[in-house]
């Protein structure tokens, strides 16, 4: 910059400062007005809009693919272009000596124009990085394999209703579908086992979730339960244990005050009177609760798999084992708890309750719809097959009919003599077109007092 470059920027500098306009306070008043309403920006994005979570970190997991945020995928993607020996410089140098160049560029750059047309090179330079940051990062964004999708809990109520699910698959077969224990069937090495109930105070008031966690985890291998962590050979990352964890020191530990909102999307389902179950909403939270455990990919169970609606209605070597409107298929007799070529009762360890038959066999003889809409078409059927319909309607209908006796007496003069009304009350039955006449009565039926 020569002096004359020199002199004509101070005395721009001079007249803008004649202005009034200051550095301090009036362009650091404008400043922090701009930096308030970005942190107001992100409180809010944070408080409505929140970052997706992902499962808790997990070691053992090879299938995590590890990504860092977008804003750093071009460094990356970056380093696959550096050879490995020298990945510390792409790494940690170039990014280092870039930031340096920031700072000390206007100590390099002494050219007294602002205007773009005067910094060609500048701009062309800033151009080509920032072009080269956006494809890099679209390069990373395409290349990144799908990312397994593991089920995350938010709330402390998601997480005791995943725990709920991850229960009734991967334990109820041994432990019950309450921790009840009990004689242990069809369990490969366990057959027979006589194991303690685990919902009891003894053992939720001297076990803390650590010791929880831990037998989940590991297993107790001398005694036969084996380990379900993904550590040491089993299926559950560390927040499926945590959400199995939660799941038992709510629901069973009286301490704990379990959710409202789990209490309620934990019950078990019931029908209101005319009302016709379907799978979405009644049939699958009993299946699930009780029936999935066993009757999943890897159980020894004729390969019948109840995970979901079209399993239920098709898999399995004696297919079909459930038909619309048969009370006599397989299911049905083993829910009844008939031993027959195609199994033994089910469940093994213990019956179902009445009033849960009572609701899948509702939903067999109304044709088995699978969602509440479609159940809520349907005409209910009782369980010998026949619609069913409200009671016949009785229309009592009073019939007045006046009996006049005239008594004459020798010469006395006539004297109108009124006896009381007779009185018919006649019943007339009005019955639905499909309903039964109540047994015993006639729609003719005539009776008088």
């Amino acid at each position: 910059m020569n002096e004359e470059d020199k002199k004509k920027y101070h005395d721009k500098y001079l007249q803008a400062k004649q202005k009034g306009v200051k550095f301090y306070p009036d362009i650091i008043y404008k400043d922090l007005l701009v930096t308030f309403a970005i942190f107001l920006l992100l409180i809010g994005l944070a408080t409505f809009v929140g970052v997706a979570s992902e499962p808790k970190a997990d070691p053992s997991d090879s299938t995590y693919v590890p990504r860092p945020e977008w804003y750093f995928l071009f460094l990356f993607e970056f380093l696959k272009y550096i050879p490995g020996s020298l990945e510390w410089v792409g790494a940690a140098v170039i990014p280092a000596a870039a930031v340096i160049l920031l700072f000390v560029w206007p100590f390099i750059d002494r050219n007294p124009k602002r205007h773009w047309t005067k910094r060609k090179i500048e701009i062309g330079v800033m151009f080509v990085i920032v072009l080269g940051i956006i494809a890099l990062t679209i390069m990373a964004v395409v290349s990144t394999p799908p990312q397994v999708e593991a089920a995350v809990a938010g709330s402390l109520t998601e997480k005791i209703l995943l725990g709920q699910d991850l229960y009734s698959v991967n334990c109820v077969e041994c432990h019950g579908d309450e921790g009840a224990g009990g004689s242990v069937q069809g369990v490969e090495g366990m057959e027979g086992v006589i194991l303690k109930a685990i919902n009891t105070r003894d053992e939720m008031y001297t076990r803390d979730d650590k010791s929880l966690y831990d037998i989940t985890d590991y297993g107790q291998q001398d005694l036969g339960m084996t380990p379900f962590g993904k550590g040491y050979g089993g299926a559950l990352g560390p927040g499926d244990i945590d959400a199995i964890v939660a799941f038992m020191r709510y629901t069973w530990d009286d301490r704990s005050e379990i959710p409202a909102a789990v209490a309620a999307a934990g019950a078990l389902p019931s029908l209101a009177p005319g009302q016709v179950a379907s799978y979405d909403a009644q049939v699958s939270t009993i299946f699930k609760r009780f029936c999935v455990s066993c009757h999943r990919s890897g159980k020894k169970n004729n390969n019948y798999l109840m995970g979901n609606y079209d399993e239920v209605i098709n898999s399995g070597d004696n297919a079909p084992d459930i038909i619309a409107g048969d009370m006599t298929s397989n299911m049905m007799r083993m829910l009844n708890r008939e031993k027959i070529d195609a199994g033994n009762p089910m469940p093994l360890t213990k019956p179902l309750k009445p009033e849960l038959v009572a609701i899948i066999q509702n939903w067999v003889m109304n044709g088995m719809p699978q969602t509440a809409e479609q159940a809520a078409a349907i005409t209910p059927v009782g369980a010998e097959g026949t619609p069913q319909a409200p009671a016949a309607a009785v229309t009592p209908t009073i019939v007045v009919t006046p009996t006049i006796t005239n008594t004459l007496t020798g010469s006395e003069t006539p004297a109108p003599t009124a006896t009381l009304p007779r009185i018919t009350v006649r019943q007339t039955l009005t019955p639905s077109p499909t309903g039964p006449t109540p047994t015993g009565q006639s729609p003719s039926a005539t009776p008088t007092p």
